[in-house]
C-alpha cells in the first residue's frame, strides 16, 4: 500500500525550491516528457513477456517488504515508499538503498510499481525527475559515456537545453531518483578503486554505475537497487543507505494474486482450494514468478488430482506442457508425448539457455538464436519474447521470459542432450562455491559445446558466471532426474545416459554435504556441538528434496552428528522450510533447530512440521508468524517427546495463541523454555498462559519481554509461578508493570526455591513498589539479581536502594 503521508495534489512547493527563469519551462516539458515515457514503460505488467496487454494496476500484489537485520530495533512491514523513505537508515551519509530478493520474488514488478506511481504523481512526489535503468540493457552498452549521456541516451532525451536540464540535476540532487533494475546481472564485478568524479567524463557504463552507488558521482540522488541475496559483497554494502529485503507473497498476497489473474471468480476459487489442499505447492507461491505459472496453468493443475506438483521442477514442468500443448500438433497427446514431439525445440532453446548461462548471458541476438537453429516457430511458443531493453543499431534482442525459465531450460539441455560431457553435471555442482572462490565458469563452458566453436555470435566474456543462475540449474537437474520424472525423460535419449547423471548428482549431492558436516568445529567444552550452516548447505538441501529420494536424505542425515543446527538470515521461506523437513526427518538423534531472522511464515511452520519430532528445541523468531502458525506448530509438538524449548519472540503473536501455548504448558511436563518476547501479548493473553504455568512443573525460562501485559497480566503469572520449583529465569521486561505487578511477583522472590533471576527493565515501578521486592529478597538468599534499569526511579533512589540491596541492578 502507497504510505498515507504524501496523499494529495502534487507538491506546488516543489518548485519553489528552484530558481525561476526560462530554462525551468523546459525542465518542466521535459519532466512531462520523462514522465510520460516512465508510464508508458511501466503501465502494463513487463516481468513475464508476452503479457503486455496485462495492466499493472489491475494485478499487482503487495509483496512483503522488511528491513535487513543491520537495521536494528525496526521490525514493522514497510510500505513500497518506505523503500526510499528515511525508516531504517543505517548510513545517513549513503544515497543507496539496495532491494534484495530471490529470482522471482518480485523485485523487476516492485520497481515498476514505483515508476508507475511516480508517473502517475500517486507517490514519491519528493522527486521531480526518476531514470530507471535496467542492467541487463547496460550490458549491450560498450561505449563510454559520460553521466549526462548515460542518463539521456538510455532514458529519455531533452528536446532543447540538455546542458540547463543537465545543471538543475547536479543543483538539485536530492530532487533526482535513480533505479537500477537487477544489479547481479551486471557482467563486472565492483571494484572500489575505480574513481570517475567529474560528471562530464567518460567512462565504462559499468564504472559510472558503481560511482553512482558510491556516492562519487552525483552525490545526493537517491539510488534504489535491485539485486539478488549474496551478489552484493561487502565492498558494495558500505556504501548502502540501507538495505530491504523482498520476501515474496504473504498467503493473503497469494490469494488476492489468484483472485485478480482470474476474471472467472469460480476458476480462482478453484486454484486456491487446490493450494490449500496442496501445502507444499502453496509453500511454492509465496514465490510469485511460481505463484504467476501456477495460475497461468490453472487447468493443467486442477486436473492432475493427487499429482498434483510438489516441487520447483514439477512447475515449471508444467508450464513447459501448457506452452507445448497449446501449439501441439496433436491435442490428444498424453504423457510424454507432447515432450517428444517438441524435443527439438527443447534443445535448441536449452543450448541457448546453457550457453547464456555459463557467459553470463540473459540477452540474445537474432544471430545467436540462428547458430542454436532457433527457428522463428520456436520463438512462437512463447518461452523467448522480445528484450525491450535498449540495444545498439535499434536490432532484435530475445530474452527468455524469466531467469529462471533460462535455467529450466539449461538444465533440460544438460539432461537430454547427448553433446554434453561426462564432466557437466560434476562440474555444474562443484561450482556451488563460486561466490566463495572466485571459480570461473571456463571449466563448465568447457564440457557444453561453445558457440564459437559453431561459428556462433554469442560474446566472449571472462567473468565467472552467476552463481546464484547456476545453483537454479543444478537444482532443476537434480529435478529432471528425479524418480518421478527420469522414465520420460528415457523416451527421448539413452536410459544409460540418464542413470549415468542420476548417479553423477547423487554423488555430488553427497560429496556436498560431507564437506559442510567436516566444516563443523569441534565443541568448545561443556557446550554442545553446533552446526551454522551457510546458503550452500539450504541449496543442497533443496537438491536433495528435488530428486524426491528419501535414500539420499537418509544417508546424509547419517552423517550429520550435531547437537545444534543453526541456520539464521538463510532467506528460508516456506519453500525451503519443505524441503529441511524432508530431509531432517531422517536425522539420527535429537537436534536444536534455530531458523531466526528468515521468511518461515505460517506456510512454513506446517511445514516443518514432519521434522519437528526429532527436534528437541526450535527457535524462530522474526518470521513473520501469527497465531494460526502456533496453533498447527502446537497441535504437533505436544505429541513430540524429545521437544522442551521454544523460541517465538518478533513475531506476530496475539492473545489468540497463548490458548495454544497454555495447552502445550499443561500437556508438556518436560518443557523447559517458553520466549514470547515482542509480540502482541496483553494481560488476557497472560492469563490463559497462566493457566498453563499452574499446571506445569518443569518449565525453567519464562521470557515475556516487549509485551503489553500490564499490572494485571504480572499479577496472573506471579499468582500461578509463586511456588513454581523448576523456574530458573524470568522476563517481563517492557510490559507496563508498575508497583501492583512489583508487588504480585515478589511473592515469587519470597518463595521461589528455584528463581535466579528477575528482569523488569523498562516498566513503570517505583521507590515504593521496588521496596517489595527488597522485603522478598531479604528472605531468599541464593536469588542472584532483579533487574529494574529504566523504571520510575529518582538517581537518588537507585543509589540508596543498590545500597540497601546490591542484588538489584540498575
Amino acid at each position: 500500500m502507497v504510505s498515507s503521508r504524501h496523499h494529495g495534489s502534487w507538491r506546488v512547493n516543489l518548485w519553489d525550491k528552484v530558481t525561476a527563469g526560462p530554462s525551468w519551462t523546459q525542465l518542466g516539458k521535459y519532466q512531462k516528457k520523462l514522465s510520460s515515457s516512465v508510464s508508458a514503460q511501466s503501465c502494463f505488467l513487463s516481468t513475464y513477456g508476452g503479457t503486455s496487454h496485462v495492466s499493472l494496476d489491475d494485478v499487482f500484489t503487495e509483496v512483503q517488504l522488511e528491513l535487513h537485520h543491520s537495521s536494528s530495533g525496526v521490525h514493522q512491514p514497510l510500505d513500497l515508499e518506505d523503500v526510499v523513505g528515511s525508516v531504517g537508515t543505517v548510513n545517513k551519509d549513503a544515497d543507496t538503498v539496495l532491494v534484495s530478493g530471490e529470482a522471482g520474488s518480485g523485485k523487476s514488478t516492485l520497481l515498476q510499481r514505483l515508476h508507475l506511481l511516480w508517473a502517475q504523481r500517486a507517490a514519491l512526489r519528493d522527486f521531480v525527475l526518476l531514470f530507471p535503468f535496467s542492467c541487463r540493457g547496460l550490458n549491450l552498452e560498450h561505449r563510454e559515456l559520460c553521466v549526462q549521456e548515460l542518463l539521456f541516451q538510455h532514458c529519455c532525451w531533452p528536446d532543447r537545453e540538455q546542458e540547463e536540464i543537465f545543471q538543475f540535476i547536479l543543483d538539485h540532487p536530492h530532487l533526482i531518483l535513480f533505479t537500477f533494475d537487477g544489479l547481479d546481472e551486471l557482467k563486472e564485478g565492483f571494484v572500489d578503486e575505480l574513481r570517475v568524479c567529474c560528471p562530464t567524463q567518460r567512462a565504462p557504463v559499468h564504472v559510472l554505475l558503481f560511482n553512482l552507488i558510491q556516492g562519487t558521482q552525483l552525490k545526493g540522488v537517491m539510488k534504489v537497487v535491485t539485486s539478488r541475496p549474496g551478489a552484493v559483497g561487502p565492498g558494495l554494502k558500505k556504501h548502502l543507505r540501507k538495505e530491504v529485503l523482498l520476501k515474496g507473497f504473504s498467503p493473503s498476497g497469494i490469494d488476492c494474486f489468484v483472485r485478480k489473474h482470474h476474471s472467472d471468480s469460480a476458476v480462482a476459487a478453484k486454484v486456491l482450494e487446490s493450494l490449500q489442499a496442496n501445502t507444499a505447492l502453496l509453500g511454492l507461491c509465496h514465490s510469485p514468478v511460481l505463484c504467476w505459472i501456477v495460475s497461468q496453468c490453472h487447468k493443467e493443475l486442477l486436473s492432475c488430482g493427487e499429482g498434483s506438483p510438489q516441487t520447483v521442477t514439477d512447475v515449471y514442468l508444467m508450464i513447459l506442457q501448457h506452452f507445448f500443448q497449446h501449439h501441439s500438433t496433436s491435442k490428444g497427446t498424453t504423457g510424454a508425448g507432447w515432450l517428444q514431439e517438441h524435443l527439438r525445440t527443447v534443445l535448441h532453446l536449452g543450448q541457448l539457455a546453457s550457453e547464456g548461462i555459463t557467459s553470463s548471458c540473459c540477452v540474445f541476438s537474432g544471430a545467436d538464436l540462428e547458430t542454436c537453429g532457433i527457428t522463428e516457430k520456436d520463438v512462437c511458443m512463447g518461452f523467448l519474447v522480445q528484450s525491450k531493453d535498449v540495444s545498439p543499431g535499434n536490432s532484435k534482442r530475445y530474452e527468455f521470459l524469466h531467469v529462471t525459465m533460462q535455467c529450466f531450460f539449461a538444465a533440460l539441455y544438460i539432461v537430454l542432450s547427448g553433446d554434453t560431457d561426462c564432466s557437466t553435471v560434476p562440474k555444474l555442482f562443484e561450482l556451488q562455491d563460486v561466490t566463495e572462490t572466485g571459480l570461473s565458469s571456463t571449466c563448465l563452458r568447457a564440457c557444453l559445446p561453445s558457440a564459437d566453436q559453431q561459428g556462433g555470435h554469442l560474446e566472449e566474456h571472462t567473468t565467472a558466471a552467476e552463481a546464484p543462475n547456476l545453483q537454479i540449474t543444478a537444482t532443476f537437474v537434480s529435478g529432471l532426474l528425479s524418480q518421478r520424472h527420469k522414465r520420460s525423460w528415457q523416451r527421448c535419449c539413452s536410459k544409460a545416459a540418464v542413470e549415468r547423471k542420476v548417479r553423477q548428482v547423487t554423488r555430488c549431492l553427497s560429496k556436498g554435504m560431507q564437506k559442510h558436516f567436516r566444516s563443523i568445529p569441534r565443541p568448545v567444552p561443556g557446550e554442545k556441538k553446533s552446526m551454522h550452516a551457510m546458503p550452500g548447505f539450504v541449496w543442497l538441501i533443496k537438491c536433495i528434496y528435488e530428486m524426491q529420494e528419501s535414500r539420499i536424505a537418509k544417508d546424509a542425515m547419517s552423517k550429520l552428528e550435531v547437537d545444534h543446527l543453526k541456520l539464521t538470515y538463510c532467506n528460508i521461506g516456506p519453500m525451503e522450510c519443505t524441503a529441511l523437513a524432508y530431509v531432517l526427518q531422517h536425522i539420527k538423534s535429537p537436534v536444536g533447530l534455530q531458523l531466526d531472522n528468515n521468511s518461515v511464515g505460517d506456510v512454513g511452520v506446517e511445514q516443518l512440521l514432519p521434522c519437528v519430532h526429532v527436534c528437541n528445541s526450535l527457535y524462530l523468531r522474526n518470521n513473520n508468524i501469527t497465531d494460526e502458525g502456533i496453533r498447527r506448530l502446537t497441535a504437533k509438538v505436544v505429541h513430540c517427546d524429545n521437544f522442551q524449548k521454544i523460541a517465538l519472540f518478533n513475531n506476530r503473536l496475539t492473545d489468540a495463541s497463548t490458548l495454544h501455548i497454555s495447552h502445550l504448558l499443561k500437556a508438556k511436563q518436560s518443557f523447559l523454555s517458553l520466549r514470547l518476547g515482542n509480540n502482541n501479548i496483553t494481560a488476557e493473553g497472560a492469563k490463559r498462559l497462566a493457566e498453563g504455568l499452574r499446571r506445569n512443573h518443569s518449565l525453567k525460562f519464562l521470557g515475556l519481554w516487549g509485551n503489553k501485559i500490564g499490572d494485571a497480566g504480572a499479577e496472573a503469572i506471579a499468582g500461578a509461578l509463586e511456588n513454581s520449583k523448576s523456574l530458573v529465569w524470568l522476563s517481563l521486561v517492557g510490559n507496563g508493570v508498575g508497583n501492583a505487578g512489583a508487588r504480585a511477583l515478589s511473592g515469587i522472590v519470597r518463595n521461589s526455591l528455584s528463581l535466579e533471576e528477575l528482569w523488569l527493565t523498562q516498566n513503570c515501578i517505583t521507590r515504593a513498589g521496588v521496596e517489595y521486592l527488597i522485603q522478598a529478597l531479604k528472605h531468599n538468599t541464593h536469588m542472584k539479581s532483579v533487574w529494574l534499569k529504566n523504571n520510575d526511579l529518582s538517581s537518588e533512589e537507585v543509589e540508596e536502594v543498590k545500597l540497601i540491596e546490591p542484588r538489584l541492578i540498575f
